[in-house]
């Protein structure tokens, strides 16, 4: 199979996200950088009686820039922790601190600096938002109320600080921009970690599916060869038993079933081996055939009443293997002196219908599957038979009368085609 195109995979795609997060917070941080360094500029020098107080109001706003870099830089790096998507959890706490330090600071500091009332508080507002995004939901909710709340306080604290008007012009584009950036950012963030969590999922499906076609085939392969394993074993122990009683009677008969015994287990390897190459398909003339002859080897009269074949292949072998697996289960679990195998089609289905006497009593402490089944014990027979029918669209029935001691199983699939004779 081909390589998956790397701009398929999962890693790609969390590059693309984180990508895309971190380009929306270099941004953000950028207008605001952008912002602060206006302020620093505009922040001048006058007479010598405000000389003091000028240089002040600057030296504060060049720490509250100085900080926000910083700010910007731990935002950015830990971008790179959301791989574990919403909720997953927080870092090493140093990292946590390291996030939420200067942008502490900048809030803190903000309330003496000259700028916008904004600016100051978008730092603390950010690492919010990145920290509520590895939380489980209501502690996500709780950070996210916090962080809104002490950014609406810092306006508020230096606004009444300051008593300045809502700014116009430049400065109140700048001011309406950020806020939209401010108000978008949890909304960016979530969406994207939430798109990355479905990538995460589907991917992890995708894993699971491929695993569940694996046991699929395995099951299917492991149900294959109890079919030919089963039947062949039971017939070579069916006719090695009548070998032995005719050994002393009757030699030649005794030597001849010996030789079909031979035979008969050269062809369950031969089956065998065809198994595992994957080229084995159950042939239904074939299987018919050889359970009429097992059948009247054991001592059962065995009547084929064989009407119209269903022309899918894969029709044809699951009836295939419920004629094996029928026939299996008579020898081994029921003393039989007559069977009918008979396939009819009506209302564009075919049924085929296999019925037997002689069933051995059963316990009534006995399980109820090996009760259902006609056997001793319990066994998979049946409902292995029940999965290879229903992946053709039949189904599987059975009855038995415990006191005529007879059962019969019916199965019936779609025709699909054209039925041929």
């Amino acid at each position: 199979m081909p390589a998956e195109p790397a701009a398929r995979s999962v890693h790609t795609t969390w590059v693309y996200t984180l990508g895309s997060i971190v380009f929306f917070f270099g941004f953000f941080d950028l207008i605001v950088g952008l912002s602060m360094l206006e302020t620093v500029v505009n922040v001048g020098g006058g007479l010598d009686t405000a000389l003091r107080a000028y240089s002040t109001d600057q030296l504060l706003a060049i720490a509250v820039l100085a900080l926000t870099v910083i700010a910007t830089a731990t935002q950015l790096r830990y971008c790179w922790f959301l791989r574990v998507g919403r909720g997953g959890g927080l870092p090493h706490p140093g990292w946590t601190v390291a996030l939420i330090v200067p942008a502490v600071l900048v809030w803190v500091i903000g309330f003496a600096a000259p700028g916008d009332a904004l600016v100051a508080a978008v730092p603390l507002w950010a690492a919010a938002c990145l920290i509520a995004a590895l939380l489980p939901k209501p502690q996500r909710r709780l950070t996210l109320l916090i962080g809104a709340i002490l950014t609406a306080a810092h306006i508020a604290i230096f606004t009444a600080l300051r008593a300045t008007p809502a700014p116009d012009g430049p400065q109140g584009s700048n001011t309406f921009m950020i806020g939209l950036f401010a108000v978008m950012l949890p909304i960016m963030l979530l969406t994207s970690l939430w798109w990355w969590e479905v990538v995460v999922q589907l991917d992890r499906n995708r894993r699971t599916a491929a695993e569940l076609a694996v046991t699929q085939e395995r099951l299917r392969f492991a149900s294959d060869l109890h079919d030919i394993q089963g039947h062949h074993l039971q017939v070579i122990s069916l006719k090695s038993e009548l070998a032995e009683r005719l050994l002393e009677r009757d030699p030649a008969a005794a030597r001849e079933l010996v030789h079909e015994t031979r035979m008969i287990a050269k062809e369950a390897l031969e089956e065998t081996r065809s198994l595992v190459a994957g080229y084995r398909t159950a042939a239904f003339d074939d299987e018919l055939e050889n359970a009429r002859e097992v059948l009247t080897a054991s001592g059962a009269a065995c009547e084929l009443r064989v009407g119209a074949l269903p022309a899918d292949a894969a029709a044809q072998s699951a009836l295939a293997s419920v004629v094996r697996e029928a026939t299996t289960n008579i020898l081994r679990h029921s003393e039989a002196t007559a069977v009918t195998i008979a396939l009819a089609t009506t209302g564009g289905r075919c049924e085929l219908r296999i019925a037997n006497d002689g069933i051995t009593t059963m316990d009534a402490s006995a399980p109820a599957t090996a009760r259902t089944t006609g056997s001793r014990t319990p066994g998979s027979g049946l409902a292995g038979l029940r999965d290879r029918l229903a992946a053709v669209g039949g189904t599987l029935e059975h009855d038995q009368d415990a006191s005529a001691r007879t059962f019969e199983l019916r199965a019936t699939v779609p025709v699909r085609a054209e039925v041929t004779a």
